[in-house]
């Protein structure tokens, strides 16, 4: 299949062209940091954000995608279901 965009670099504002489902751990950082979090089950997620900063985000809705750069989704403090990290 030809890409037509291939040639070009993505910018963070460009869609995604990676996904890796999430399981929430307080010590494994996920595969790679994402551009955004994709919530498939509304609740609150925790994460180590790319600048190491850990955060609540309270009430993500479900069927939101959200433009996070986070390196962890921790299993503590995280309620949220059907997780993916958008790259």
């Amino acid at each position: 299949m030809e890409d037509k965009y291939e040639g070009y670099t993505a910018g963070l504002t460009a869609p995604g062209i990676d996904a890796d489902p999430i399981t929430p751990s307080d010590s494994a950082d996920l595969p790679q940091v994402s551009r955004g979090i994709y919530v498939g089950s509304t609740g609150h997620i925790r994460v180590e954000l790319l600048s190491g900063k850990e955060v609540t985000f309270r009430n993500m809705q479900a069927g939101g995608f959200y433009p996070l750069r986070v390196r962890k989704v921790l299993a503590t403090g995280t309620t949220a279901n059907n997780l993916v990290a958008i790259a």
